[in-house]
């Protein structure tokens, strides 16, 4: 069926690039900040191709259209992609070619190259700076074409600030700019442009509201030596968030003013530091135009990464009361299902009510995946009011959901059987299931990154030639982002996810899939906590500590794909369970969750 909507938006904006003398125009995800998740006034690609996956980047010239996606979203992007005349590429898929090799094949020398620079990151401006040299292609990085053609566009968000209790967080905001200004001298730089809201909020001790379940404001940030200038809108500043930060010898600018500062600043002869994942492409033109630049990742990422054992001790005690809401969603849908109607649209409200009982629940850290099904192979599919599906109690329901907390921020998936299954699925289930929990299990020498435990995880099912099409695991922020780096757990690196060391204090999440397009999804997460393990002659072990208690399905779990060691984990883990988790639950839920966790 055709999308008249989507193809007269394509018309509009091949009629504005023709007024600015553009071959290709770049769409991206990314908000002014790099952001991975953006308020509805950025989301510029989706008005233009529909496609509402959180990573994809719309590429348009007068003769076709393309939507470049990862493999989380292929069976998403194809359904969304119905009619709009925009042609899916699958990244990282055999003979798919990149945007910068595409663009190297089809631009003619001379032609133009447009893009909103502010939503551009300098590394990916720099990649299609190097491909397409050679042709002498020109840039026009000042095309904001969306504007003129998106008149409905939703305001720019603004929420107030937010205070945390410095105590709660293990570092004041004083000992966290002089741990930056360390690394600072250490790269002889005079000033670090900070662009990335969560690295921010991290440092500042404040929290907003900007972004949907990632408590974040729109903001920037201009560190010296012994000064830091805070460019936020003055709408967010209330007073407790001015005196708060004036006492920290912050200055507050108005957000809108932070192009004329770059312009107008006087930092000739001195070095400015520069995360080029993580700045615009405009921002890194202006200030190079001013004065040298140093590329080198925001020292924010780690410390923010590494949690300190103040923060480390709320994160376990909010990960067990989480737990537990999961293990009372499980009992109902368990009770119910068969009984009452029931759909994907009341099985997410059930869940995210449980977790807004929970005394200092603030809002949940990203929108709940509820997807029964076939939806299921979908890894982020979203049910809404238009179109979602009824349970019937029988096949997988996949529930991916978290909560920010004043105690931290959580993310857990479980796939529930409601019935009936086939015995495809035990498999899967079960391979999954085995590969998560030996990926807890994982011990490993320090230095070592997730590329080399990754295939802990994967081992169970690329022994049946299965793979999922993304990472095994992500860090996690604390009252923060709920993916967060430069930590990570997959099998292959790339310019955009480069190996960082796992380092006891950094929170990673373990989850193994399998998704067969039209049949059922299956997805199994846990968080973890990077420990420190035995220390011998041989080196500094690591090992992991788990965050993460709900059961599993003992109706999913065929001993049969099982390992004895793979039922030994799988008791040791529902033990736990049943032992962390019962003091929050009421006596028949205890006693469902006693039999669902006894030793298989």
């Amino acid at each position: 069926m055709e999308n008249t909507v989507i193809k007269e938006r394509i018309v509009k904006l091949r009629d504005a690039m023709k007024q600015h003398g553009i071959d290709y125009y770049l769409i991206t995800t990314a908000d002014y900040h790099c952001s991975e998740y953006v308020s509805d006034f950025f989301k510029c690609r989706e008005y233009f191709c529909g496609f509402t996956g959180s990573n994809g980047n719309l590429l348009v010239s007068q003769k076709d259209a393309g939507l470049w996606t990862d493999g989380r979203y292929f069976v998403q992007a194809e359904k969304e992609l119905e009619g709009t005349g925009v042609t899916l590429f699958r990244m990282g898929d055999e003979g798919v070619p990149t945007i910068a090799e595409f663009l190297q094949k089809e631009l003619q020398e001379g032609m133009v190259l447009g893009f909103d620079g502010r939503c551009v990151d300098t590394s990916y401006g720099l990649i299609l700076e190097k491909a397409l040299k050679k042709k002498k292609i020109r840039f026009d990085y000042l095309a904001d074409l969306s504007s003129g053609i998106w008149t409905d566009r939703p305001q720019m968000p603004s929420h107030p600030l937010w205070l945390l209790d410095e105590a709660k967080c293990g570092r004041s905001v004083e000992e966290k700019l002089e741990l930056i200004r360390e690394k600072m001298k250490e790269q002889e730089a005079s000033y670090l442009v900070l662009s990335k809201l969560d690295d921010l909020m991290w440092l500042l001790n404040i929290r907003g509201g900007d972004v949907e379940c990632n408590p974040v404001a729109m903001s920037y940030g201009v560190i010296g030596l012994d000064s830091m200038l805070f460019f936020v809108q003055e709408s967010e500043v209330t007073d407790e968030a001015r005196a708060f930060l004036t006492q920290k010898k912050v200055t507050i600018k108005p957000y809108e003013e932070m192009t004329d500062f770059i312009r107008d600043c006087d930092w000739k002869g001195q070095r400015v530091m520069i995360d080029p994942e993580n700045i615009s492409y405009l921002l890194m033109k202006q200030i190079s135009a001013k004065t040298e630049t140093v590329h080198a990742e925001n020292p924010t990422e780690w410390y923010k990464a590494v949690k300190t054992e103040a923060e480390l001790a709320q994160i376990r005690d909010v990960y067990a009361e989480d737990s537990a809401a999961v293990c009372k969603f499980i009992y109902w849908v368990k009770q119910n299902i068969g009984n009452i109607p029931m759909s994907e649209l009341s099985a997410q409200e059930k869940m995210d009510s449980l977790r807004r009982e929970i005394s200092d629940y603030v809002d949940l850290s990203f929108t709940t995946i509820s997807a029964y099904g076939p939806n299921a192979a979908m890894m982020h599919y979203e049910a809404t009011p238009e179109s979602y599906s009824e349970l019937k109690p029988e096949g997988f329901l996949l529930v991916d959901s978290g909560g920010q907390y004043l105690r931290g921020t959580t993310d857990v998936t479980r796939t529930i059987a409601l019935g009936k299954i086939s015995d495809e699925m035990k498999l899967h289930y079960s391979k999954t299931a085995a590969g998560m929990l030996q990926l807890a299990a994982g011990k490993f020498l320090y230095g070592c990154g997730g590329r080399n435990v990754d295939i802990l995880a994967r081992e169970p099912l690329w022994e049946l030639g299965i793979d999922y099409k993304c990472g095994t695991g992500h860090g996690i922020g604390y009252i923060l982002n709920v993916h967060e780096g430069p930590h990570n757990i997959r099998w292959k690196a790339g310019a955009h996810n480069p190996d960082a060391v796992l380092e006891a204090g950094m929170i990673v999440s373990d989850e193994p899939g399998v998704y067969i397009a039209g049949s059922h999804g299956i997805r199994i997460e846990n968080i973890l906590e990077v420990r420190k393990d035995v220390h011998n002659g041989d080196g500094q072990f690591m090992s992991f500590g788990m965050l993460t208690y709900a059961p599993l399905e003992r109706e999913a779990l065929d001993k049969q794909y099982l390992t004895e060691k793979d039922i030994e984990r799988i008791n040791a883990y529902h033990a736990a369970t049943y032992e962390k988790v019962k003091k929050y639950l009421n006596a028949e839920e205890a006693a469902w969750l006693y039999e669902v966790t006894r030793p298989l």
